[in-house]
Formats: C-alpha cells, sequence, structure tokens
C-alpha cells in the first residue's frame, strides 16, 4: 500500500435492486467524486473477443449470442434468473475479472487522491466487502417501490421477484453495511440523505 493516500475517502455503493444505486451515482458525482459502475465494467468484460466472453460462451453455449455474435444479455439474464445454480457458474466466471478491474481503479484513485465509489449491487454476495473500502453504504427502498420501478422496467411480477430472490436478503445487506442511506421519497430527499451520510463519514476520520 506503500504511496497510497489513506485520506482519500472510497466508498462502495451496494443495495436491493432498483433501489437506487444508480441515482446516487450520479449525486456523488455531483459532488465531485470518481464513480465506477462495477454492472458496466462486468458488460465490457464479455464484450466480444475479451476472455471472459470466450469463457462464457463456452459455459453456456452459442444460444445465447446475437446475430453480430455478441452476447445477448436479455437471453443470458433469462437463462441464469431462472435457474440459481446458472447464475452462480455465471458470477463464478465474471466475478475475479471484475474484482481485479475495481482492485485497479481504487489504487488508481488512492494515487490521484481522487474521492471515489464503486456502484457494486453484488458487494456482499461475490465477497468484494473485502475490497480497499473506507465505508460501505447500502441504498435501501421499501419493496412496494422496488416492484413498481421493475415494473416501470418492463419486468413482469414474477420476473422481478426472480430478481429479487437472487440476491442477499435486503435486511442482511443493511446489517452488514457502514451505513444505510434510505431512497424513501423524491430524489431530491434522497440527494439529502446521502448528502448527510458523506459529511458524517467525512466528520469520523
Amino acid at each position: 500500500m506503500s504511496g497510497l493516500n489513506r485520506k482519500t475517502i472510497v466508498l462502495g455503493i451496494t443495495g436491493g435492486i432498483a433501489c437506487g444505486k444508480s441515482e446516487t451515482g450520479r449525486i456523488l458525482e455531483e459532488m465531485g467524486f470518481a464513480v465506477c459502475d462495477a454492472d458496466r465494467v462486468a458488460h465490457q468484460l464479455m464484450d466480444k473477443g475479451c476472455p471472459v466472453y470466450h469463457q462464457v460462451v463456452e459455459h453456456f453455449g452459442v444460444e445465447i449470442l446475437k446475430d453480430d455474435g455478441a452476447i445477448s444479455r436479455p437471453m443470458l439474464g433469462k437463462l441464469v434468473f431462472d435457474d440459481p445454480q446458472k447464475l452462480e457458474q455465471l458470477n463464478g466466471l465474471v466475478h475475479p475479472a471484475v474484482r481485479l478491474e475495481l482492485e485497479q481503479w481504487i489504487r488508481k484513485q488512492r494515487l490521484a487522491d481522487q474521492p471515489s465509489a464503486i456502484l457494486l449491487p453484488l458487494l456482499f454476495e461475490s465477497g468484494m466487502d473485502h475490497l480497499d473500502w473506507d465505508a460501505i453504504l447500502c441504498i435501501s427502498s421499501p419493496e412496494a417501490d422496488v416492484f413498481q420501478r421493475l415494473e416501470k422496467r418492463g419486468l413482469s411480477p414474477e420476473e422481478a421477484e426472480k430478481r429479487m430472490n437472487s440476491q442477499m436478503l435486503l435486511s442482511e445487506k443493511e446489517r452488514r453495511a457502514d451505513r444505510v442511506v434510505p431512497n424513501i421519497g423524491t430524489l431530491g430527499e434522497l440527494k439529502l440523505a446521502v448528502e448527510k451520510t458523506i459529511t458524517a463519514i467525512m466528520l469520523e476520520r
């Protein structure tokens, strides 16, 4: 860890599906944080020609490919969310590569003295709670709000329930996180909650 700036804050942002992690990321960017979306990193690692792409296609077969040879995320998603074992297998292929990318990203931010945050839905499920975080935040919303947001994304109630059940219980994420940020109202209220949480973390440092 020699040469790294320990005063630079690095946050892990997790929470349940459709609880407001992306909105929290945008709020943090407005506050001057560098923000990395771990899902985007995973998608890039599965781009055509990348090592993870070849591993996923070899494991799940060419039926998950689009006409241009790229992985169809909707087809892959339907396959793994219908089968917990297959979801675990996919995570086993993707998570180690994602972890390496995130570790390098965190190191780069510390060297640059840049406050930063990573949006990582499966932070606990993937064992990445042991990365070099200064604090882990769990964004939390009521289940009714989550179902409503997932419906707006085009998921049926059955699909929404499968997605929710594929993750750790939100109550367990809240218990394991350093801070819980409630997302129970407007975006303005979420912004105030995020700002209040960041201020409290900074005051403790």
